[in-house]
């Protein structure tokens, strides 16, 4: 079976989900948030859409459930981008990075949750983070002033900048700070890496090129341990220049990925736009999501999720056939070309005397199709020691591979499945990536998302010890379920589901946060300081009048 048609057909909306089979714990604490975007089927990545914040309660009765349903809440993130986009749609056009026109480039902010002490953020490739409210779910701010991110990527109006980033900056725990970069373009053809630093307290960011660090990809994550930031090419992400002006695509993703290590405190101790050069390494296969051991005394040990054979710049289009040669279910167009080989997670160390990538394990297998996303541990006892890595695969799935992606690859594709494979979720041994549980999802209608750990509370910190909490999409309706992260290979403890069979549209990663902890009270940037009246004068009076009123709108909210 293909993925679910409901993925991209449905609507995001408010449920009260019910219990339909297990216990559901009670010193179960906390929330799940998971980003998506609205899906935009006039653009070419239907996925590149406005964000949508959800929030899911685990604990009954909460914002506005009955006692015996847990709230899935959902909201579209009003940023300034949405905004403008809502008041005047005309004014926007589709490209390949999203939406674009005169304002300049909106910021979808649809990809990734990220917790702080409170705070709540969401994020995107391709613009700053945005910051919301944790209950209400409410735009709050962007991060980092313009002037003090410096120029954007891409010249236009910078109403709306173009500032490609990460879908995933990472928070100091010890420096309690928060970790970005900003992509420009060089002279190769690529673009180098800056190093983006914020405090969380003000309106003003501060930024450093890495002389060498230069991608030809995207930069999907950043990581860190204790000293380093680890920064890397995803090289699963490749714009096309021929494709952009009408032809055929011709660029593939790459065979191995560059890393840089990059020193926190000699980037701080250095003036803002100092240039440094980053410790190089390479990894293999490339790389979307990965993570850094915070203990960094002898070496820098990295888990990678590798993105085998998985092409985000591919998307399925009116007249593709799929892997068998049937077509490709329109309600599927605009969906990403899904993965055409078995996924790799590895564990790495680098040398930082030697310069030597080592790869101390890894697992991939004929069953590890479609790596989706992972759950850990967050805390810094876990990151310093980690225990379980959780991992959610979706299986083969013929109906979104193209038949167009299968040509462009060739020989460098192996064979095939005949059919569409289970997904699963697996717990993995830290360190030698040894499989502890697996527990299959023989419905192949299921598509699994993004799975969340929730620490028990007073429990032991190392991913396994508390729960795996995973959404799952199906056109049968929408479930949560709830694994012991001691032993997923048991099934589910306890299962929610939607009250009517509703369905839910694509989600992409999540995260758990506490929901006893007051938001900080800070300064935070105001869409109006911004905006310089030299940006009005370049449009359009009218839809110069179009930005005010959003100004004084989102001043008026805010106040």
């Amino acid at each position: 079976m293909p993925v679910p048609t409901s993925a991209m057909t449905a609507t995001h909306q408010d449920l009260d989900l019910r219990l339909i089979s297990g216990e559901w714990p009670a010193d179960i604490e906390g929330e799940m948030v998971i980003s998506g975007p609205q899906v935009a089927h006039d653009l070419p990545f239907a996925l590149f859409g406005f964000g949508v914040m959800c929030r899911l309660s685990l604990q009954p009765g909460s914002h506005g459930a009955a006692a015996d349903r847990f709230a899935w809440r959902t909201n579209v993130i009003d940023t300034p981008s949405q905004r403008l986009h809502t008041a005047a749609p005309d004014a926007f056009m589709s490209s390949p990075t999203g939406y674009m026109g005169p304002l300049g480039f909106p910021n979808a902010a649809n990809t990734a949750p990220l917790p702080w002490d409170g705070r709540l953020f969401a994020t995107w490739d391709v613009g700053r983070p945005v910051e919301i409210d944790p209950v209400t779910l409410r735009f709050r701010g962007e991060v980092g002033a313009q002037e003090s991110w410096g120029p954007a990527t891409m010249a236009a109006n910078n109403v709306l900048p173009f500032y490609f980033t990460t879908a995933h900056p990472v928070i100091d725990p010890e420096r309690q700070c928060l970790w970005t970069v900003k992509q420009t373009f060089h002279a190769s053809g690529g673009t180098q890496l800056h190093v983006v630093h914020w405090d969380g307290l003000g309106t003003q960011v501060r930024t450093w090129p890495i002389a060498n660090g230069v991608v030809f990809g995207s930069s999907h994550t950043v990581s860190q341990t204790r000293d380093f930031l680890v920064l890397a090419d995803s090289g699963n992400f490749k714009t096309d220049p021929g494709e952009m002006a009408g032809g055929a695509r011709t660029v593939t993703v790459d065979d191995d990925a560059a890393v840089y290590l990059v020193r926190k405190d000699e980037l701080l101790a250095s003036p803002d736009g100092a240039a440094h050069d980053g410790l190089p390494f390479r990894v293999a296969p490339t790389t979307g999501h990965f993570y850094g051991r915070w203990d960094d005394t002898d070496g820098v040990r990295v888990i990678f999720e590798h993105m085998d054979r998985m092409d985000l710049g591919l998307k399925l289009e009116p007249g593709d056939l799929d892997a068998l040669g049937r077509a490709i279910d329109p309600a599927l167009i605009g969906f990403y070309n899904t993965a055409m080989a078995p996924s790799t997670v590895s564990e790495v160390l680098f040398d930082l005397d030697s310069g030597v990538t080592k790869q101390e394990a890894a697992l991939r297998d004929d069953w590890t199709w479609n790596l989706e996303l992972s759950a850990m541990d967050w805390s810094v006892a876990a990151l310093e020691q980690p225990v379980r890595h959780h991992i959610a695969y979706q299986g083969f799935r013929p109906g979104t591979v193209s038949q167009r992606a299968v040509q462009l690859y060739g020989d460098r594709l192996g064979r095939l499945p005949d059919d569409d494979t289970p997904g699963a979720l697996v717990s993995l041994q830290r360190g030698s990536l040894d499989v502890h549980a697996r527990w299959d999802f023989t419905d192949l209608g299921d598509h699994i998302t993004s799975p969340a750990f929730a620490p028990r509370p007073g429990g032991e910190r190392g991913g396994h010890d508390g729960w795996v909490v995973l959404p799952v999409l199906s056109d049968d309706g929408f479930r949560v379920e709830l694994f012991d992260a001691a032993d997923v290979g048991r099934g589910p403890v306890a299962v929610l589901a939607s009250p009517h069979g509703e369905c839910v549209p694509a989600l992409l990663h999540s995260a758990w946060m506490r929901n006893d902890e007051a938001p900080v009270e800070c300064e935070r940037l105001r869409f109006g300081d911004d905006i310089d009246e030299s940006m009005l004068a370049m449009l359009d009076p009218a839809l110069a009048d179009v930005v005010r009123g959003v100004v004084d709108d989102l001043d008026d909210t805010l106040a």
